[in-house]
């Protein structure tokens, strides 16, 4: 029997799928010391963001010679040694197409948010403030995002970006994609002293410097806005917090940390910031699509 160890939960459809193909699904945390006895004993292990799957874990299966499949359920791999795993055969992969649409919506949430004081207005509503004066919003329609990265998630960003009459453009390393037309692409600086909000969708490597440094931010449109949904890293928090104390930037929209779960208490406490904890793919539907790329993964492991 196929035994498949999901550590950090799974979509109740995947599960009832799974069992029909005759495999034992066990849904069960354990810490990395745990992990690295639990993991001898299964074929396929599934994990999100919480679960590290480091060397140690790697190793721990390979001299238990049953471990075959590692699934990351979701896109970024950060929080697994992918090549030392492939480098001892043990098949890696993720959930690329299921939560783009989940994360571009969080991304246009965070826009709103900080564009109309979404946040901040239902914060002092729950202390029994009434400061109508203080939050006159803008509107999206007829300002700038600027993508940097431009994958699946960001050309979802883009498309929903201009069904509200924004313009688009956006920077990557591979250069132009005509499948993104008509948005226009700019080296980075260009494109972020043109854009009134920029919006990271690139992934940054494990101990890579940030992207959007002091350097970068400094930069930026005067009261242009920062959103990440990305990658906790590539932005230097403590440069964009510089900014909004002094006005350059207007807002900041975030759900990835460099260290999750957030402590920043200067970042938590900042109006001007717009925070929800790591949730850019937590929808029901992407829940259910991440289900069924991992069912569709093991499937072709078991009869392959």
């Amino acid at each position: 029997m196929l035994r498949v160890l999901a550590t950090d939960g799974m979509d109740k459809d995947a599960v009832r799928e799974l069992i029909s193909m005759g495999a034992e699904v066990v849904q069960q945390f354990y810490e990395p010391e745990a992990l690295m006895e639990q993991v001898r004993h299964f074929d396929v292990l599934v994990v999100r963001s919480a679960t590290k799957v480091r060397a140690p874990v790697i190793d721990a299966a390979v001299d238990a010679k049953r471990l075959k499949m590692i699934i990351r359920a979701g896109v970024g791999m950060d929080n697994i040694d992918v090549e030392y795993a492939r480098e001892r055969r043990i098949e890696v992969n993720n959930t690329p197409k299921a939560s783009s649409a989940s994360v571009a919506e969080l991304t246009i949430g965070h826009m709103f948010s900080i564009a109309r004081c979404i946040g901040i207005a239902n914060h002092t509503m729950r202390e029994g403030k009434w400061e109508k004066k203080a939050y006159k919003g803008t509107e999206l329609a007829g300002k700038t995002l600027g993508l940097i990265g431009m994958g699946r998630i960001a050309g979802e960003v883009a498309t929903r970006a201009h069904s509200l009459g924004m313009r688009v453009v956006y920077t990557n390393r591979s250069g132009h994609k005509k499948e993104y037309e008509p948005c226009r692409r700019h080296e980075l600086y260009a494109l972020l002293g043109m854009s009134d909000y920029v919006s990271l969708h690139t992934p940054g490597p494990k101990g890579a410097p940030p992207i959007l440094d002091a350097a970068a931010i400094a930069q930026m449109k005067r009261g242009a806005v920062l959103i990440n949904t990305s990658r906790g890293n590539m932005v230097d928090v403590d440069a964009v917090l510089d900014a909004l104390d002094s006005g350059a930037l207007r807002g900041y929209g975030v759900d990835v940390y460099a260290q999750e779960p957030c402590a920043d208490e200067r970042l938590m406490r900042n109006d001007k910031v717009s925070m929800t904890p790591h949730v850019g793919g937590s929808t029901i539907e992407a829940q259910w699509r991440i289900g069924q790329e991992i069912v569709a993964h093991i499937a072709r492991l078991a009869h392959g």
